[in-house]
């Protein structure tokens, strides 16, 4: 048996996998960037498992994931995901990732790539901490609030500090498995 992180034990097996395959990861792609702030930012207030059980849903429901077709969401578009039940029906979340999308564009035309810019949040490579357990994980980092603080200027919506976090320990900017955890040194 693998030894795990302590918050993906005895859930689910796609919360499993999603530990075991893609948390952590160094990701540097624009789509799964965009993915996943829209997936942290419906998280808001949820539970993680809430939103990995609504991810095809997401997934159909946000064109898998094309930053450029979202940002074209008109207000129709918008009252029909309100209605759609494969996601979280918040309106403000909804609106808020239509929103996203077009400030992300802004973003990829003003760095090159989205990927270029958030990883210049921690110095181009992975912030790799050495927690034993996941009790001293923060909620939040000076790096999460300087990114959270320069998007919320750009215009982005639920992206605080906290959700910014979550993105940055998603996406492999920080490598946050508990060093007994046998994805530790893989990522």
């Amino acid at each position: 048996m693998k030894n795990r992180c302590s918050w993906a034990e005895g859930h689910f097996d796609a919360y499993v996998k999603y530990h075991d395959e893609e948390w952590g990861v160094p990701v540097h792609d624009d789509k799964t960037h965009f993915e996943f702030l829209i997936l942290e930012g419906a998280q808001a207030g949820l539970s993680w498992s809430t939103v990995l059980k609504k991810r095809d849903g997401y997934r159909k429901a946000f064109a898998n994931f094309e930053v450029e077709k979202v940002a074209k969401y008109d207000e129709d578009k918008i009252l029909k995901l309100i209605e759609n039940p494969d996601i979280i029906r918040n309106k403000l979340k909804i609106r808020g990732a239509v929103i996203n999308a077009q400030k992300f564009i802004e973003v990829q035309k003003e760095f090159g790539s989205f990927d270029k810019y958030i990883w210049q949040f921690v110095g181009g490579k992975p912030i790799v901490n050495k927690w034993q357990s996941m009790q001293g994980v923060p909620a939040t980092t000076p790096e999460s609030d300087a990114l959270s603080k320069d998007l919320k200027k750009r215009g982005f919506k639920f992206v605080g500090s906290t959700i910014i976090y979550a993105h940055m320990q998603a996406c492999g900017l920080v490598n946050d498995h508990a060093v007994s955890c046998f994805r530790y040194h893989e990522v």
